[in-house]
C-alpha cells in the first residue's frame, strides 16, 4: 500500500477493528425487512422520479446549486430530519435521531457539468450558466441527479423501517464534487465538529452497467486525480507574417502530442497513468496569431511513483517546448488533488455480503478500480471508513444496441450518457438503505 492511503488507513484502523469484530451482531435480517422495502420504494418511486427530472431539467454547476440545495433540504424537513443549509457554501446536512448506535454518513452530490445535454429526452436540460467567465450550457450528464432522487429515497426508506434500526443518520448533500473542492469545503466549516464524525460513511456512482446491477471493490475504488493548468506565451502577429510571431497555438499543440511520450516512454506499460488534455483556449480570429494559449486537463494515476513521474514529465514537456521555440517559461499550475476513494476492506465485505443476499446476481464485484476520481476520499481521509458501490443505470437494450454497432455506450460525461430511471433508483434506494442498515443495531 502506497503512501497517500496510509494516513486514511491508519485513521481508520479501530474503527474497522470495531466494525469487523461486530459485524456478525449487527448482520441485518434480510429476509425479514426486504418485503417492507420494496413495498416502500414502489410507493416512494413516483415522487422520486418526479425529483430527479424536476433537477435534471435545472442543473446547477458547483458552488452555484442553491435551488437544487433548497430542494433537497425542503425534502428532508418534510420528513422529519434536523436540516442544515450553507455547509462549505451550498451544502445540505440532514440529521435523524433514532436512538443509541452508530453515526452513519450517507453523501449525494449536487452539481452539474458546463456542458450541452445531446440525449433528446423530453425533460432534457435547456439551461446555461456562467462557468470561468463565460456562458456555457448545464448539463446532469454524470448521474448526480439520479443520486440525489436516491438520497432521498433512501432517508424516506430508513424512516419507514426505523423500528428496525437505531442509531444516528447523517444525510449530506455535498456541493463542487466536479471541481473536487466541495468535500474539503465542508470539512473546512466545520462538518465534523459541528454534526459528529461519522463512524462510517456511504456513496454510490450511477455509470454505464446494465440499469440495476450494483457492483463493489475493496481497496482503491479509483483513481488519483490532479488538474492540469498551462498557459504558453508567445508573441502575436499577423497570420500571414509568423516570422514576427511566437505561435502559442503551434506550441500547445507541440505540448498535447509530446506530453503523451511521458505516458508510452516513461511510465511503466503495466502502471496505470493518463494525461488528457480537455480545453485549449487561444485566439480570436483566423488570420490573427494570438499572445497566449491556455491548456487545461487532467492527469490519473493509482500510485505515488507514478503520479511524481508524471508531474515532473509534465513541467518538463511544457518547459522543452517552450524553450525550443524560444519563449518565455509557460505558466503551469498543477493541483486540484482528488485521492482515491479507499473502500474499507471489512466494510465492503459487510456490504456485499448483505447485498448479495437481498439482490442476487445483480451484485458483483469489480475487476479493477475505475479510472475516474473524486472527492468522496477527503472524508476518509479525515479519518472515516467508507464504502463507495457503483450503480449500473444504463438500458441493457442500448448496450446491446450499442455492441451490435460497434460502438461504445455513452459513458459519464459524455453529451448522450443518460440514466434508465427505472429500475436504476429503486435499486440504488435498495442497496443504500440495506448498506446502511447493515451497519447498525436492531432497535430494542
Amino acid at each position: 500500500m502506497h503512501i497517500r492511503f496510509s494516513t486514511t488507513l491508519l485513521a481508520t484502523a479501530a474503527a474497522t477493528a470495531l466494525l469487523s469484530l461486530t459485524a456478525p451482531a449487527l448482520a441485518l435480517d434480510v429476509a425479514a425487512v426486504k418485503p417492507q422495502l420494496e413495498t416502500e420504494i414502489n410507493a416512494d418511486y413516483p415522487h422520486l422520479f418526479d425529483i430527479y427530472k424536476d433537477i435534471h431539467q435545472h442543473p446547477e454547476l458547483g458552488h452555484q446549486e442553491t435551488r437544487t440545495a433548497a430542494k433537497l433540504a425542503s425534502e428532508m424537513r418534510a420528513l422529519g430530519f434536523e436540516v442544515t443549509e450553507g455547509v462549505g457554501g451550498t451544502g445540505v446536512v440532514a440529521i435523524y435521531h433514532n436512538g443509541p448506535g452508530p453515526l452513519v454518513m450517507i453523501r449525494t452530490e449536487l452539481d452539474a457539468l458546463p456542458m450541452q445535454e445531446k440525449t433528446g429526452l423530453p425533460y432534457a436540460s435547456q439551461v446555461k450558466a456562467q462557468w470561468e467567465g463565460h456562458e456555457t450550457y448545464v448539463a446532469h450528464s454524470c448521474g448526480h441527479d439520479s443520486h440525489m432522487a436516491i438520497w432521498v429515497g433512501t432517508a424516506k426508506a430508513m424512516l419507514s423501517l426505523k423500528d428496525k434500526w437505531s442509531g444516528t443518520v447523517m444525510f449530506i448533500g455535498q456541493p463542487a464534487e466536479e471541481s473536487v473542492n466541495g468535500a474539503s469545503g465542508m470539512l473546512a466549516d466545520g462538518l465534523y465538529k459541528r454534526f459528529g464524525k461519522p463512524d462510517m460513511a456511504f456513496a454510490l456512482h450511477v455509470g454505464p452497467d446494465p440499469a440495476g446491477t450494483v457492483s463493489y471493490i475493496s481497496g482503491p475504488y479509483d483513481t488519483t486525480a490532479d488538474s492540469m493548468q498551462i498557459t504558453f506565451i508567445g508573441r502575436g502577429a499577423h497570420g500571414s507574417m509568423p516570422e514576427k510571431s511566437i505561435d502559442p497555438i503551434v506550441m500547445a499543440a507541440r505540448f498535447i502530442e509530446d506530453v503523451q511520450t511521458v505516458i508510452s516512454r516513461e511510465k511503466d506499460p503495466m502502471v496505470f497513468g493518463v494525461v488528457t488534455v480537455g480545453s485549449v483556449t487561444s485566439g480570436s480570429a483566423g488570420n490573427i496569431i494570438p499572445d497566449d494559449a491556455t491548456l487545461r486537463g487532467t492527469i490519473r494515476t493509482l500510485d505515488e511513483k507514478t503520479r511524481a513521474k508524471i508531474l515532473d514529465g509534465v513541467r518538463r514537456t511544457a518547459n522543452a517546448v517552450a524553450a525550443m521555440s524560444g519563449a518565455p517559461a509557460p505558466q503551469i499550475k498543477l493541483g486540484d488533488t482528488a485521492y482515491s476513494v479507499m473502500n474499507d476492506p471489512a466494510l465492503t465485505e459487510k456490504t456485499a455480503a448483505v447485498l448479495k443476499q437481498a439482490m442476487g446476481d445483480k451484485v458483483s464485484q469489480m475487476a479493477r478500480p475505475i479510472p475516474a476520481s473524486e472527492d468522496f476520499s477527503e472524508f476518509e481521509r479525515a479519518g472515516v471508513p467508507g464504502e463507495y458501490l457503483t450503480l449500473g443505470g444504463m438500458d441493457p437494450k442500448t448496450i446491446a444496441e450499442d455492441a451490435k454497432k460497434g460502438i461504445p455506450v455513452p459513458v459519464n460525461h459524455s453529451p448522450l450518457f443518460t440514466v434508465l430511471p427505472e429500475p436504476t433508483i429503486k435499486a440504488g434506494v435498495e442497496a443504500m438503505t440495506l448498506s446502511v442498515m447493515n451497519v447498525m443495531p436492531p432497535k430494542a
